[in-house]
């Protein structure tokens, strides 16, 4: 007993016992915020250090532009081998890897089967509708033995649980959403798991939101169908306190009274067993962002501030908005707390401005922060008090939110230097990091036309480039350069225990952290 003791201890010691920061959804947490609060490894003073811990080819076949899912990570795992911290990554041809993070060895491997099984694709594909598994899956809270279940959507629609020890499954396949119909991150508040789906992907039916209580026994799904547009935020829905899920409308109408909420936010609520319309908001200039495709297309960030549970969105149009939960853009729905100017996109590009998600976080002074990132230049109008050079392929933008008059303002702090269509970041530590994903985002020809195809634009796609920022100056502390030698779509970064991951193109999964010390490697061999 007092050998075993002893380890424990020494094991704490050198950096390798089990902490809690782990990442267990797509975002970090249901909020959405991309903030690891409890990160404490990785430091703004030793972050220029990092390196490729280790890197993993899984294989999986990418499905037009599609390939791996945001990672997640999940420590103390009991398995046959003694507790691990294992990476979950996800990949759109049905496959589930789980990684061992310390070694960088894959533990196990799952290949979902399911019927009618949309193929594997023989040539031209829908980039926007590629098929497969799309969601991020999520991973739910420790049973007794601290045992987790994964939850994953499979291309056929189906509610997959996995044991993420071994990949088992433990229940069978449950209906849950359309099959190929290309449903987005998933989140979970309490038992009740929720997706989007957005693109009209699959032709069964519209997008909306989905909703199932994973304890029952009748396997109920709920639904809310907002009229039209797409909810493709890329995390899915954010869900606040109360248990309401919101998510974006992109390119639809609003027109309220024939109950159709297009190019808005929604927040929705399982109520009984039906899912219901809570509030919405629509910005006063949806039907010029409509023409010019500036969709709503980012998943919400929600955080309290001042006791109050505030949340930021924003879309192509490349400005950020401002809201209270209690009430979505007032007694009107269009009217913000707050709602920033123009940041980039002066010529309304609809392949421009910011896509997929935000991040929020808090300093120690507790000065609450908003971090966009967005894709083409500057607006000239828009100005900064710190910035890092001329911005031209796109950037990421700090704001502080302040209070003036009785008013809560987002008052720009700094702009990044330029980084190729800034992807959305996550924090740890007073660290931002976010990435160039070496996509060709570019949908229109030099003809004039419009090929958004994934055969046209894999063939000028470069390579991913992980950045780190001083998240109070936006300072460069950290570039890897050409490290990473294939690009990605539609993933993102993920951050546990002093380790930063990133899935690209090709199938590989990165893991960046801190060179490793020789005593850490030899309790590893001794494990």
């Amino acid at each position: 007993m007092g050998k075993q003791f002893c380890l424990v201890i020494v094991l704490l010691a050198c950096g390798v016992g089990w902490a809690a920061d782990d990442w267990l959804t797509d975002g970090g947490n249901q909020q959405r915020t991309a903030w690891q609060r409890d990160e404490t490894t990785l430091t703004e003073d030793n972050v220029k250090n990092l390196q490729i811990v280790w890197k993993i080819a899984l294989g999986n076949q990418p499905r037009g532009m599609h390939s791996l899912l945001p990672t997640l990570i999940v420590s103390g795992v009991p398995t046959a081998s003694g507790r691990k911290e294992i990476a979950i990554s996800a990949g759109v041809s049905d496959n589930i890897y789980a990684i061992d993070v310390e070694t960088g060895k894959l533990l196990w491997q799952k290949h979902f089967e399911y019927t009618p099984f949309y193929p594997p694709p023989t040539g031209r594909i829908d980039v926007l509708c590629p098929g497969g598994q799309t969601a991020t899956p999520t991973i739910g809270p420790a049973d007794a033995s601290g045992g987790r279940t994964l939850y994953a959507i499979d291309g056929g629609g189906n509610l997959r649980q996995l044991n993420v020890a071994d990949g088992e499954e433990l229940s069978a396949p449950i209906p849950y959403s359309w099959p190929n119909g290309k449903p987005y991150a998933l989140n979970m508040w309490k038992n009740t798991l929720f997706t989007t789906t957005g693109q009209g992907c699959g032709g069964k039916g519209p997008n909306q939101v989905w909703a199932i209580d994973v304890t029952d026994a009748t396997h109920k799904v709920m639904t809310f169908n907002p009229g039209n547009g797409g909810l493709w935020g890329r995390r899915g829905a954010a869900i606040d306190s109360e248990g309401v899920a919101y998510a974006p409308t992109g390119d639809g109408i609003f027109d309220p009274e024939s109950h159709l909420y297009g190019d808005g936010l929604i927040g929705v609520k399982v109520d009984g067993e039906q899912l219901k319309l809570h509030d919405y908001f629509i910005p006063s200039d949806w039907s010029w962002m409509l023409r010019r495709d500036l969709d709503m297309n980012v998943t919400p960030a929600i955080f309290t501030y001042k006791g109050r549970e505030l949340m930021v969105t924003s879309s192509k149009e490349c400005r950020v908005w401002l809201l209270d939960t209690k009430s979505l853009g007032g007694q009107d729905h269009q009217t913000p707390l707050y709602q920033t100017p123009l940041m980039c996109n002066e010529g309304a590009d609809f392949a421009k401005g910011v896509w997929g998600a935000m991040a929020t976080w808090e300093d120690s002074d507790g000065a609450r922060w908003i971090l966009a990132p967005f894709g083409g230049a500057q607006n000239p109008d828009f100005k900064v008090p710190l910035s890092h050079g001329p911005v031209t392929r796109g950037a990421v933008v700090a704001f502080k939110l302040q209070e003036r008059d009785g008013q809560l303002q987002l008052q720009p702090a700094w702009i990044s230097h330029d980084i190729d269509f800034a992807e959305p970041p996550v924090v740890a530590n007073g660290i931002v990091f976010t990435y160039a994903s070496g996509e060709d985002h570019s949908q229109a020809t030099a003809q004039g036309g419009i090929d958004p195809s994934a055969e046209r634009r894999t063939v000028h796609s470069t390579h991913a480039i992980l950045y780190a920022l001083d998240a109070r100056t936006g300072d460069e502390l950290y570039s890897s350069g050409n490290q990473i030698t294939s690009w990605d779509h539609f993933t993102g970064l993920s951050i546990a225990n002093g380790h930063v991951y990133l899935g690209t193109f090709d199938g590989t999964l990165y893991c960046f952290g801190l060179p490793r010390k020789p005593e850490q490697a030899s309790i590893t061999r001794r494990e």
